[in-house]
């Protein structure tokens, strides 16, 4: 379980532990990303270079696309709470730019969130849909090296948001799943270990199926 996760689960179990109808959620999927452009800047080893690369999520290889979610609901309709998701971004097909043994976020395009939600309990019978959004920031595993310099580090790289769409279907009183789509947006800025800076606006596309729990 790396740091970030870790330190996700104690915040949200700390808001659990303070609410008094909170709905804790796991789920996982399939995620995706389209291209982005990526800037790097550096004095010494890493080539300098302005270049799109076309991302893949590989959501089920290890480590595999999760996510866990605690949710305060202040009335039946809206609630509020924090969301870690751990996203995944490889370069399509291991295409690299000329000078890059590994240019990749695969142990986390790491965000976390802080959402609202609104939900229909009453109009679609036992079936509630419910959509949310949300701010926070992207803490990624930054993976950059070629054969001079390495650069492997959890890192704060800036703003994140997230936007959701699903339903969620009772199995008991206190237990659900749910389906989704989720996609989150990260504006990155790493630092290098040769004292460079890689830029790059990622945003993810997700189908998450999940369960809850209530209480």
């Amino acid at each position: 379980m790396n740091r970030i996760f870790a330190t996700s689960i104690c915040v949200i179990l700390a808001t659990s532990a303070a609410a008094a109808e909170v709905e804790l959620s796991f789920y996982g999927g399939v995620q995706s990303a389209p291209s982005s452009d990526v800037s790097i800047r550096d004095d010494d080893s890493i080539p300098d270079g302005d270049f799109s690369i076309a991302w893949e999520g590989r959501s089920l290889e290890a480590p595999p696309y999760y996510g866990i979610r605690a949710t305060k609901w202040r009335s039946p309709e809206f609630g509020y709470g924090l969301d870690f998701t751990h996203n995944k971004v490889y370069p399509e097909n291991d295409e690299l730019p000329a000078g890059y043994d590994v240019l990749e976020f695969t142990d986390g395009l790491n965000t976390l969130t802080v959402n609202a939600y609104r939900r229909w309990s009453s109009a679609f019978g036992e079936v509630s849909p419910y959509i949310g959004g949300g701010v926070g920031v992207s803490v990624p595993y930054v993976e950059v090296a070629n054969s001079d310099s390495e650069t492997f580090s959890y890192q704060l790289t800036g703003p994140a948001a997230t936007w959701i769409a699903g339903a969620s279907y009772p199995i008991n009183d206190q237990w659900s799943v749910f389906g989704e789509y989720k996609g989150t947006f990260s504006s990155n800025t790493a630092d290098l270990d040769t004292g460079g800076t890689l830029e790059t606006d990622i945003v993810t596309n997700a189908v998450n199926l999940g369960l809850s729990f209530n209480f």
